[in-house]
């Protein structure tokens, strides 16, 4: 939800679709970033983040584009 408020594309892609991007997203930028920063439920939050912002952006783009 963050990602998507941040990226002003969370309100097109709607609610399933963010809170499966945002979990996707997150593993995705802990994954490749680490797990550096706050953490909250055993998940780092700026690795996280970043990793829903970047997926939700892609997707949007290629939502777009179809």
């Amino acid at each position: 939800a963050i990602a998507g408020a941040i990226t002003n594309n969370g309100k097109s892609m709607g609610w399933i679709a963010n809170i499966v991007a945002g979990l996707v997203g997150s593993a995705l930028g802990q994954a490749l970033l680490g797990s550096w920063g706050p953490s909250l439920a055993g998940m780092a939050i700026i690795p996280s983040l970043i990793g829903a912002i970047i997926l939700i952006l892609i997707i949007s783009i290629i939502v777009n584009q179809i």
